[in-house]
């Protein structure tokens, strides 16, 4: 469920809070793939993280949804990565999107109350993908579920965000940027120096 549609303008500022956010002591799990910790002293976590902005059952569907979006199989997902705990330090810093997660958050909670009698957290995985489902995917919307298709795509983009500003992330694109070289590699596409063969820029 993971898209990956996101605006570049809306990345960068992204990335510049995500850099910000690298200087909070509050994190149990989550680090900026840059971040370095102060005259090489590594920083002590705290055993659980404290959400700053969400309640305890809202954060509990938050680390719920992004942990769908990004599951754990081979290799480390949104879970491992602390992605929650980004996305809730993002929120309590960005007044713009604290009224509409706080929504959509209740918007999904009463859909899964309305649907299957359950707060979606309390749903079988099976039972929360069917819920999700029409929400990510247009082959399968549904009429009057528009409000939660918006949260939903706020909390994909987000998600991915945070999952690939941290060093999981940047290990699962095998990104050269975690990499250091005695000199800088030469391009690999030596039968193609104007690289034609790449597809156009979306943005």
């Amino acid at each position: 469920m993971a898209g990956q549609d996101l605006q570049r303008r809306e990345i960068l500022r992204v990335m510049a809070l995500a850099a910000a956010a690298a200087s909070f002591t509050g994190f149990a799990k989550w680090a900026f793939a840059f971040g370095h910790g102060s005259h090489g002293v590594e920083q002590i976590r705290p055993a659980q993280y404290k959400p700053q902005f969400f309640s305890e059952r809202e954060y509990a569907v938050v680390e719920r949804l992004a942990d769908l979006i990004i599951p754990s199989d081979e290799t480390p997902g949104a879970r491992e990565a602390g992605v929650a705990e980004f996305i809730d330090f993002m929120i309590a810093h960005d007044r713009d999107q604290q009224y509409k997660f706080r929504t959509g958050v209740s918007w999904l909670n009463a859909h899964a109350e309305r649907l299957l009698g359950k707060p979606f957290v309390e749903l079988s995985e099976k039972e929360q993908v069917s819920i999700l489902e029409p929400l990510a995917y247009k082959a399968k919307y549904r009429e009057g579920e528009e409000d939660g298709r918006e949260f939903f795509r706020r909390m994909r983009e987000i998600t991915v965000t945070g999952f690939y500003t941290t060093e999981i992330g940047y290990k699962e694109l095998d990104n050269p940027a975690l990499k250091f070289y005695a000199e800088s590699p030469a391009c690999p596409h030596t039968d193609d120096p104007e690289h034609k063969h790449l597809p156009p820029p979306k943005w």
